[in-house]
C-alpha cells in the first residue's frame, strides 16, 4: 500500500504512516501528542495559578513593568513657576553665562531682592521650561530679570542657546510680564553685548513691560563698576513700579551651611575635583562635554620659542577612543588646577585643616543649586578646583570680610571698596584692579582679616576651564589635539608674580626638558578637557583661496587649516591660494613653528609674509605687511572670493586689521569710505571675513 499524500498549496507533502494525529499537513505521534499536552498543562498553571496561594509581599517581591518611556520635554521639576508660587517668590532672575560672571551677577541681585520688597531666586533658563514665562502675570508683583552674555560673534552662551531660539520663534504673548535687562560683553568686540539688546527689544516685542532701561556691562573697562551703576538705579525703579520699600542697611546672609564630615563617610563618596558626576574622572563614559571632561594622556609638551625670556608651548594631547570628535578651527577647553603654593597659603593664613571634608549645602530647599561646587569635598580639593583663588575678587565680596576684620581701619576699608560710592570705587580701582590683588594678596596685606574658610568658600566664584583654538587638523592628527600657548607669568605693582592658572599648570608639567625641547610626560599626567565646536570655518571647496593673518598664538587655528590644505593637496585636489601673513618679535627668538612653515612654503602648500617687529629700527606688525601688498589683498578678496581670517588680540592687532582691510577694499576697490564698509560687512554676513579673537 502506498504511503497516503496530502497536496497543500499546490505541494504533495507526504504523511508518514505511524502518524496518530494530523495537524497543518505534520504528522504527529502518541508521544509527541503527551508531551504537548504536557507543555500546555505546565504554561496554562504557570499563567492563571502560580500566585493563587501565595500571600502578596511587594517589598519581598518587587515586580517591574518595562514600558515605553513617552517623551514630554521638560520635567516638572523644571517648572520655575511652580518654584515660585509653592516658595512665595516674586522675582526671578535668568543668567546667560559662559565664564561665571553673568551667574554670579545673577546670584547677587536675586540675594539683595529681600531689601527691596521683593524675594528672589536665580535660574538657569537651559534648566527651566522658559515657556512659562507667559504665566508670570499669574504672580502678583512679580518680575524676570536677565543677566546675559554674549559669546563669540554676537552668539548667546551655550546656556542661553535654547532660550534664544524660542524667543525667535515669536509664539508667544508676554503681555503683563514685567522684566530687565543686564547684558555682559566686551567693547572691543564687533557684536558688542548683541544678546543682551536682543533679549531687551525681543521681550519687549513679544508685549513685556520693560522696568527698568538696558544694562550695558563692558569687561573690557571695568564690568563691576558697570553692575553695581546700574543696579543701584534699577532698584529704586523696581520700588517705584510695585509700591514697596527697602528695608534700609543690608544685611550680611549667608547663601549655604557648611556640614562638616568625620572619618565614617567613605572615600569613595568624596569628590576629588570632578566637575558633575562622581568618579567620572576614573571612570570614563562618552559622550564628553563642559560637565562631563575627557581625561586626555599629556603626550607632548614642547617648547617654541628659541630664546629670550618668554615660553611658547606645544601641548599635544591624546584622544584616542575618546569618540571625541573636532574640526579645524574648533576650540578646546582645558580644566586646569590652582598652584598648590597659593591653596596651601589660603590654609595657612586662615589656620585651617584643608584635608577637612565638607560639604556646603544651600539654604534655600527649593533652589535647583544644591551646593556651590561639588560635595562633599575636601577644602583643599574646592581652592584646588572649583574655587577662583586667582582673579580680582568682586565688590560684594569685601561686604562679608569686614565682618571677620577686626582692626577697625582695615574694617572701613573693605566697607569702603563694597559701597558704590566714587571714593568706595575709586579705591576698590586703585588697590584691587590697578595693584593686580587676588583673595591670597588681600588676606596677607589685611592681618586681621580671617574669614570662615567655609564662608570664603562660598564668596568666591568658580573657576572655569580655559578655552584655546586648535592647531591641528583632524585629517592629520585624528587622534590627538593640538594646543599652542603662551605662558602667562608678570610681575604686579605690588611686587608679586602673577601666573596664568592653565599655562602655569601645563608647563610645570614639562618637568626635566630634553636638548631638543621636547618632553614626552608619564601617561599619568592627564588633562581634563573637551571640545567646543565653533563657527571659525575652512571654505567647503578647497580651491577657494584663504588669506589668514595671525601673529603670535593667532597662529594656533591657522596651522590646523594648512594641515588640512596640504592634506588635500596631498591627495591629488585642486588647492587655492593659502596665504599666512605672521608676526613675532624676533626670528631668532619667537618665531614659532619656523620650520614647519617653511616646509610647506617649499611644497607649494603656503604663502606666507612675517612681521619681526623688534628686528627692524620701526616697529612692523602685520597690518603693514598687509598695506605693502594691497593690490594682492584686493585680487584675492575683490576678484577671486577669497576667505579672510583673523586671530589674536581683539583690542588692537584686529582692530588694526579690520581698518587696513576696509582702506585696501576702498582704494583699491574704487569705492566711497561708506561702500567700503558696507563690502566687508557683507564679507562679514558671507562668512568670508571671520575673527577668533580675545581680549
Amino acid at each position: 500500500m502506498e504511503d497516503p499524500t496530502i497536496t497543500v498549496a499546490g505541494a504533495e507533502i507526504e504523511i508518514e504512516p505511524e502518524a496518530f494525529v494530523m495537524l497543518f499537513g505534520i504528522g504527529f505521534g502518541f508521544l509527541d501528542v503527551l508531551l504537548l499536552l504536557g507543555l500546555g498543562t505546565a504554561a496554562i498553571y504557570w499563567i492563571f495559578f502560580r500566585n493563587s496561594n501565595k500571600p502578596e509581599s511587594s517589598a519581598q517581591f518587587p515586580s517591574y513593568t518595562i514600558q515605553p518611556t513617552p517623551f514630554t520635554g521638560r520635567q516638572s521639576d523644571n517648572s520655575f513657576i511652580s518654584k515660585m508660587k509653592s516658595s512665595g517668590r516674586n522675582m526671578v532672575v535668568f543668567y546667560g553665562s559662559q565664564t561665571g560672571t553673568g551667574e554670579e551677577f545673577a546670584g547677587r541681585l536675586a540675594k539683595e531682592a529681600q531689601r527691596y520688597g521683593m524675594k528672589g531666586m536665580i535660574a538657569d533658563p537651559e534648566e527651566c521650561s522658559m515657556e512659562e514665562l507667559t504665566q508670570m502675570n499669574e504672580i502678583e508683583n512679580s518680575l524676570a530679570v536677565f543677566c546675559v552674555a554674549t559669546y563669540g560673534e554676537g552668539d548667546p552662551t551655550d546656556n542661553a542657546q535654547e532660550f534664544y531660539e524660542w524667543l525667535q520663534q515669536g509664539e508667544c504673548d508676554l503681555t503683563g510680564v514685567h522684566y530687565a535687562v543686564f547684558a555682559l560683553g566686551n567693547k572691543t568686540y564687533e557684536h558688542y553685548n548683541a544678546m543682551g539688546k536682543y533679549v531687551d527689544t525681543r521681550i519687549e516685542e513679544l508685549g513685556g513691560t520693560r522696568v527698568f532701561e538696558l544694562g550695558m556691562g563692558d569687561d573690557d573697562a571695568n564690568i563691576e563698576e558697570d553692575f553695581i551703576t546700574w543696579k543701584d538705579r534699577f532698584w529704586p525703579a523696581v520700588c517705584e513700579k510695585f509700591g514697596v520699600e527697602a528695608s534700609g542697611e543690608d544685611v550680611s546672609t549667608r547663601q549655604y551651611r557648611v556640614v562638616l564630615h568625620d572619618e565614617t563617610l567613605p572615600q569613595e563618596k568624596i569628590y576629588t575635583g570632578e566637575v558633575a558626576r562622581l568618579h567620572s574622572y576614573t571612570n570614563q563614559r562618552a559622550p564628553f562635554d563642559a560637565k562631563n571632561p575627557f581625561m586626555s594622556s599629556l603626550q607632548m609638551n614642547k617648547e617654541l620659542h628659541k630664546g629670550g625670556d618668554r615660553s611658547c608651548m606645544h601641548i599635544e594631547l591624546d584622544v584616542t577612543n575618546s569618540k571625541m570628535r573636532y574640526d579645524s578651527g574648533d576650540h578646546v577647553a582645558v580644566y586646569p588646577q590652582n598652584d598648590e603654593k597659593l591653596v596651601k597659603k589660603i590654609g595657612d593664613l586662615l589656620n585651617e585643616d584643608l584635608d577637612k571634608v565638607i560639604s556646603l549645602i544651600n539654604l534655600d530647599e527649593d533652589s535647583s543649586k544644591k551646593h556651590p561646587f561639588p560635595c562633599p569635598t575636601t577644602y583643599r580639593t574646592a581652592l584646588s578646583y572649583y574655587l577662583d583663588i586667582t582673579s580680582n575678587p568682586r565688590t560684594h565680596i569685601f561686604k562679608e570680610l569686614a565682618e571677620y576684620t577686626t582692626d577697625e581701619k582695615e574694617k572701613e576699608m573693605l566697607k569702603q571698596m563694597s559701597s558704590s560710592t566714587p571714593e568706595g570705587k575709586e579705591l576698590y580701582h586703585k588697590w584691587i584692579c590697578d595693584d593686580n590683588r587676588n583673595i591670597v594678596h588681600i588676606l596677607e596685606d589685611l592681618k586681621t582679616c580671617k574669614p570662615a574658610l567655609d564662608h570664603l568658600c562660598e564668596l568666591l566664584p568658580r573657576l572655569q576651564a580655559r578655552y584655546y583654538s586648535i592647531s591641528s587638523s583632524p585629517k592629520v592628527h585624528p587622534t590627538s589635539i593640538h594646543i599652542t600657548a603662551a605662558l602667562v607669568k608678570y610681575e604686579t605693582p605690588t611686587g608679586r608674580q602673577s601666573k596664568g592658572v592653565a599655562t602655569s599648570w601645563l608647563y610645570d608639567r614639562m618637568t626635566h626638558p630634553q636638548k631638543n625641547g621636547v618632553v614626552i610626560p608619564e601617561h599619568s599626567v592627564l588633562v581634563p578637557i573637551f571640545v567646543r565646536k565653533s563657527q571659525f570655518r575652512l571654505p567647503t571647496r578647497p580651491q577657494t583661496p584663504v588669506l589668514m593673518i595671525g601673529p603670535g598664538t593667532g597662529i594656533a587655528p591657522f596651522r590646523g587649516f594648512i594641515q588640512e590644505r596640504a592634506y588635500f593637496a596631498g591627495e591629488g585636489k585642486q588647492v587655492g591660494e593659502t596665504i599666512l601673513y605672521f608676526g613675532c618679535r624676533k626670528k631668532a627668538e619667537d618665531f614659532i613653528y619656523q620650520e614647519e612653515l617653511e616646509k610647506y612654503v617649499e611644497s607649494g602648500v603656503l604663502k606666507i609674509h612675517v612681521a619681526f617687529s623688534r628686528d627692524t629700527e620701526k616697529k612692523v606688525y602685520v597690518q603693514h605687511l598687509l598695506m605693502e601688498r594691497a593690490k594682492e589683498v584686493w585680487r584675492l578678496i575683490g576678484q577671486e572670493n577669497a576667505h579672510l581670517y583673523v586671530c589674536g588680540d581683539a583690542k588692537q592687532m584686529a582692530r588694526d586689521v579690520h581698518e587696513v582691510i576696509e582702506k585696501i577694499v576702498r582704494d583699491e576697490g574704487g569705492m566711497a569710505e561708506s561702500e567700503a564698509s558696507a563690502y566687508v560687512k557683507r564679507m562679514e554676513a558671507q562668512k568670508r571675513y571671520s575673527a577668533d579673537v580675545w581680549s
